[in-house]
């Protein structure tokens, strides 16, 4: 007896053997936590990995991917032939476009020049087009953003994803992120930790641990040269410096930033993240991306601040090979500035130690 393929697919779905996934959105989240196991017994508190690279697009990006597709779908603004049109620095593109091929949909991806090689290769590879456009700033109508949200107007075939406003973005997170690490830890978590790009990943997590925990506090992390810690500081984006991290930073208020319950926030620069990537890499064997390292590093000094015995979780955001060209290539961390010699991590966490007060904005309480 024959059947159309529509029926053997249903088929395999219904009849799937348990833990065999059919699809690979499937395969978004779940991910692990690690123990670093050199800045734990130097801090003296429990600094844990949310090993979100595992995610099968390589990024945390693919829980945001997929909340806002199917919650798009549901509400029928994304429907069957439809293009789905995004902005990205990269990792939130790539998660779209794996979603996007998963779930029989076209992608068109608008990026900035000057980004990871790696990232645009990832688009390509998983089927989409990809728009490349000048770097500039958020004035400019020709930002990313802004031609995104233009390309996704001007065509009614389009859906632009919006994953800056698209409190979907924050939701993945609040949903399933927050919890699974609540499960995790088996409800013991002091501080979470975490840089912040559109502000989906802090604020849905934030929500959903302080809720049971309200005594936790959220640290945010900010790169050198993004306007949020001067914000929650001073109440303006003020740019003060530069950094060479990419999709993290905002330089405005955005709806999914603004859900976040943060406690305080602290600013470093790339020179520690660069030197808390070759530690974790000699001593751990972890090899990190440049968010994942600022993220790292921003747990170090939560630790230093908080004291011992204390438990911190933070993010790995994403494969380490997409900071290669970066974090990984001498050539220019040298023409930046950061060749030679690292910082010990023992010499970074006393100087978090003895650093002012000052430094960190405390946002509540």
């Amino acid at each position: 007896m024959s059947v159309s393929s529509s029926s053997s697919s249903f088929d395999h779905q219904l009849f799937a053997p348990h833990g065999i996934a059919s699809n690979i959105t499937e395969l978004i989240g779940n991910t692990d936590l690690l123990r670093i196991n050199s800045l734990s017994e130097l801090s003296g508190c429990e600094i844990l990995l949310k090993c979100e690279q595992q995610n099968p697009g390589g990024s945390i990006k693919d829980r945001a991917a997929l909340q806002m597709v199917q919650d798009a779908i549901a509400s029928g603004k994304l429907t069957p032939g439809m293009t789905i049109v995004e902005g990205t620095a990269g990792n939130t593109g790539i998660g779209l476009a794996l979603v996007a091929k998963a779930m029989g949909f076209k992608m068109l991806v608008v990026m900035p020049r000057g980004q990871a090689r790696e990232k645009e290769q990832m688009v390509l590879l998983y089927d989409a087009e990809l728009k490349l456009v000048d770097a500039c700033p958020f004035a400019n109508p020709d930002h990313f953003y802004h031609t995104a949200k233009r390309l996704g107007a001007e065509n009614e075939n389009y859906w632009w994803a919006d994953q800056f406003e698209n409190t979907s973005n924050s939701k993945a997170h609040f949903s399933h992120t927050g919890p699974e690490i609540w499960r995790q830890t088996q409800g013991k978590i002091d501080a979470l930790v975490s840089v912040a790009g559109t502000g989906g990943t802090i604020a849905g997590n934030s929500r959903f641990l302080s809720t049971k925990n309200r005594q936790l506090q959220t640290w945010l992390v900010d790169p050198d040269g993004s306007g949020i810690y001067n914000y929650l500081k001073t109440g303006e984006y003020v740019a003060s410096g530069s950094s060479f991290t990419e999709g993290i930073g905002i330089m405005r208020s955005v709806e999914n930033f603004r859900q976040a319950k943060i406690d305080k926030a602290i600013t470093l620069p790339d020179v520690d993240l660069v030197a808390i990537a070759r530690h974790v890499r000699e001593h751990d064997g972890i090899v990190l991306g440049s968010s994942a390292a600022l993220n790292v590093a921003g747990a170090l000094y939560a630790a230093a601040k908080m004291g011992r015995r204390k438990t911190i979780v933070t993010f790995y955001c994403d494969l380490p090979e997409r900071s290669s060209s970066k974090l990984y290539n001498e050539q220019f961390l040298s023409e930046k500035g950061f060749s030679g010699e690292s910082e010990s991590a023992l010499a970074m966490f006393t100087r978090y130690q003895e650093q002012s007060l000052s430094a960190v904005v405390e946002v509540r309480g």
